[in-house]
């Protein structure tokens, strides 16, 4: 059954009390980022759409289903074919020296003398759209580092539900428009502040300590800091645990490593997690070079929890997404997948080749040039803006060296369906098609040493959605917004 329509009869007056309903609501509640150049005072309203998108429950419930299979794919790798892992990590390293390569030389100095710590917290997002010729999710990516709008996600979900529910979608008589269980609140700020509990738990022992602290590490003026506020708060609502806010710039001034245990300088708090919501692009990097790696490999060499751990940064790199859409590969990272589940997670991959001297990398070769319109073009880095798309491709490898190209993947683009939305963006509307990604997030607290898992959770989900037109979808960086699912 084809979903809803929009509510799309409103009159202009109804129309204009929903959009001061909506941003008064996001405002009262923390729906907000800082604009560009901000003063403290300044956040607004984030961009969001007016309306739930519609996504398929079958689609919806798949997504979420797969999640802690896909939680346990990634950490089988790192612990249980670490050697294997290593050696592709440090064959890209060649090929991003200046980054990646930066981040794999920590990875190893880290360990040269011992590891201090072995267990590891993961808060990771699988990326999805809904294939509208095969009726599937078709994964874009998995997010091991820093995934973001766990917070913002929670607050579009009870936005939109309140609109709802109070009548502002109803065009006649301020009844509710969708049915109870169709636009449903994802649960992510609190599941993600309960995954940082977690993790300050196993730091203690297993034992509850509301006296050791987690470090937030995060980006200078971050415009997106209450979306990360609000699973702090969470975090301290829920568990009583205390959260500490630092920059890699700061990290010298602020935190010193007593006996390989982290203390926060003025207060001599113990630092139980490391949470990274920065350190995932170069350009976090570039205010002070020489403080700020200093500063990554300060905090991996130490007995707090790092989430994630320079290994696990690494691991979610576009090269090991490539090659864990081989079967025979999955099969040896989990020996003991069911029939079930191993269909389930071969059902979400699109073509990905590599773009290298094998067999494979000529093929990707060959359709770069000759059908780009089908592809897009992924570097190993995060953090959007970084993706060359379509007939974009050809242009771009005309630029690079040859022996360069092994430092991308070919990825078979998704064709998603697309709706005619309304997106509030500063004060202004827009209404345009629109496509949308659904992101499930996850958490998992496990030893990289032994490969023993302490927990694996889901930890609830977002959907951003962007204009048809635009290849990228980043909210903070401009490209999308914040949505919320209507379930049909």
């Amino acid at each position: 059954m084809p979903p809803k329509p929009f509510p799309h009869l409103l009159s202009p007056t109804q129309e204009e009390d929903l959009i001061t309903n909506a941003q008064q609501w996001a405002l009262t509640n923390g729906l907000v980022m800082y604009p560009p150049n901000f003063d403290i005072h300044q956040a607004s309203v984030a961009p969001i759409t007016l309306f739930p998108t519609p996504i398929p429950k079958s689609s919806f419930e798949r997504a979420i289903k797969v999640q802690t299979l896909y939680n346990e794919l990634y950490i089988n790798l790192i612990t249980k074919r670490k050697g294997w892992l290593v050696d592709i990590l440090k064959s890209l390293a060649e090929f991003d020296p200046d980054f990646s390569g930066k981040l794999f030389d920590i990875y190893q100095k880290s360990i040269a003398d011992g590891v201090l710590q072995p267990l590891s917290l993961g808060i990771f997002r699988s990326d999805y759209m809904i294939d509208s010729t095969e009726q599937q999710i078709k994964q874009i990516e998995f997010n091991t580092v820093s995934v973001s709008f766990g917070g913002l996600s929670t607050k579009i979900g009870q936005l939109q539900s309140f609109l709802n529910l109070a009548g502002f979608y109803d065009d006649k008589y301020n009844f509710k428009y969708y049915e109870d269980g169709e636009i449903p609140v994802s649960t992510s700020a609190t599941d993600i502040a309960q995954g940082l509990a977690d993790g300050n738990y196993y730091y203690n022992g297993e034992a509850d300590n509301k006296d050791t602290i987690v470090l937030f590490v995060v980006q200078p003026k971050e415009r997106n800091c209450f979306d990360q506020r609000i699973v702090e708060y969470a975090l301290f609502h829920d568990h009583g645990i205390r959260s500490v806010r630092v920059t890699l710039e700061e990290v010298d001034a602020l935190v010193t490593n007593n006996s390989g245990k982290l203390y926060i300088k003025s207060t001599m708090d113990e630092i139980s997690v490391v949470y990274y919501r920065s350190g995932y692009g170069p350009s976090d990097y570039d205010s002070n070079p020489t403080k700020t790696w200093n500063a990554r490999l300060f905090l991996e060499k130490s007995q707090a929890i790092k989430c994630p751990s320079i290994l696990t940064q690494l691991s979610g790199s576009k090269k090991i997404q490539q090659l864990l859409t081989n079967e025979s590969i999955i099969k040896q990272i989990l020996p003991h997948v069911t029939d079930q589940d191993l269909k389930s997670l071969l059902s979400t991959f699109v073509r990905i080749l590599p773009f290298d001297e094998s067999e494979q990398g000529q093929e990707a070769a060959k359709l770069a040039i000759q059908e780009p319109e089908k592809f897009v073009l992924k570097p190993q880095r995060e953090g959007g803006g970084n993706n060359i798309y379509k007939l974009d491709i050809p242009k771009f490898l005309d630029k690079i060296s040859k022996k360069d190209w092994g430092a991308y993947i070919l990825m078979e683009l998704i064709n998603p369906e697309t709706y005619r939305n309304k997106i509030l963006r500063n004060g202004e509307i827009y209404h345009e098609n629109i496509v949308s990604e659904l992101g499930v997030f996850g958490t998992i607290v496990f030893d990289e040493q032994t490969g023993s898992i302490k927990t694996n959770k889901n930890a609830g989900w977002l959907l951003r959605s962007k204009f048809e037109t635009s290849d990228e979808g980043g909210v903070a960086a401009g490209f999308g917004c914040v949505d919320n699912a209507y379930i049909y």
